[in-house]
């Protein structure tokens, strides 16, 4: 593993666990710098100094336009959704956009059924996919990037997979939307953010559901980790709520929290499996450097910037997923739009 970032892994301090239902974080901590400032993409659309636009009047599906008028860069988180325009969209990779810059963003669509103005300009949808769909993207990017040199997903596999994740919630969108699903089980969701606290040094999150671990978010400032703090949260309890549904009977719950019992234990296992990890490089579209891991049963990717991690996200990949079912079907495809 590159040093950098094998050092900011390796320092990572696990805190308490905090547990509801079926998923369990440990907060973590570490005293390394956080390196160059930056502002969240929240705050930078709050104090109006991002925008963000189709590319054109047409628009084009894996592809948006951004605009970073502030005196500082902008990070963009994988995963995290923009609403509005001709149709919402979720990141492809992390990016640190430059201060005073413009540059095209590859993204995924998330509402399959509308290709219409619903506004000019995107929103935040104050959501960030689920852990398995930001997996099944990390795995997409990786490819496309070592065969075309893109930073591409596979659309099928996303439009299925959100479409899956509706089927499974019980939840229906007109345009099959992504974020309408959010919205129609904020009441769950809103349950399990009451249970998790963000501490004051905190800078990221590993997350175990049903007592397995699904994987973590790390990013350098405090301060920007608690502005992300809750989507992140309700992106690893939507996965989470969905799990328990599927399994509804209280004695299977129980199960799960027993197998649970040394999540601590489970998290430094899968840590040290992330150390071991093999990684390739590439330019990141904004700030640093991209890298791409790869494990026997894991996949990542983390935003080095002037020898600093701005982020780090790393997630398990199931046994079916890593004999290459989904590799094959991302292969056919082709990162077809």
């Amino acid at each position: 593993m590159n040093p950098i970032i094998k050092h900011y892994i390796s320092a990572f301090k696990l805190g308490a666990v905090q547990k509801h239902r079926n998923l369990a974080v440990l907060p973590l901590e570490t005293s390394l710098d956080g390196g160059p400032d930056y502002l969240t993409l929240k705050e930078a659309l709050e104090r109006a100094l991002f925008a963000v636009t189709e590319v054109s009047e047409g628009g084009s599906v894996p592809n948006l336009k951004v605009a970073n008028k502030a005196d500082l860069p902008v990070l963009l988180l994988d995963g995290e959704e923009l609403a509005g325009a001709k149709q919402n969209r979720v990141l492809n990779t992390t990016i640190l956009v430059k201060e005073k810059s413009e540059v095209v963003i590859p993204v995924s669509c998330t509402e399959q059924g509308r290709w219409s103005y619903a506004s000019r300009e995107f929103s935040a949808s104050g959501n960030i996919a689920a852990p398995k769909l930001r997996e099944i993207n990390k795995r997409a990017v990786a490819m496309s990037l070592e065969t075309v040199g893109e930073f591409r997903s596979d659309q099928g596999a996303v439009w299925s997979h959100v479409e899956n994740m509706a089927c499974d919630a019980g939840t229906s969108s007109r345009t099959s939307a992504m974020k309408d699903m959010y919205d129609a089980k904020k009441e769950d969701l809103d349950a399990y953010l009451k249970a998790f606290a963000c501490l004051p040094a905190q800078k990221g999150m590993l997350v175990l559901i049903g007592g397995e671990v699904v994987g973590f978010d790390f990013v350098s400032q405090a301060r920007a980790f608690a502005a992300l703090h809750a989507k992140l949260v309700k992106s690893y309890a939507m996965e989470a709520w969905i799990e328990s549904r599927k399994k509804e009977k209280e004695a299977t719950e129980g199960e799960a929290v027993k197998r649970a019992a040394t999540p601590k234990a489970k998290a430094k296992a899968f840590l040290d499996e992330v150390l071991a990890s093999e990684e390739k490089r590439y330019d990141s579209i904004g700030k640093g450097s991209d890298w791409r891991f790869t494990g026997k049963r894991l996949v990542g990717s983390a935003l080095e910037v002037d020898g600093h991690v701005i982020h780090a996200a790393f997630f398990r990949v199931s046994e079916s997923e890593q004999a290459g079912n989904m590799a094959g079907m991302g292969r056919r495809r082709g990162f077809r739009i």
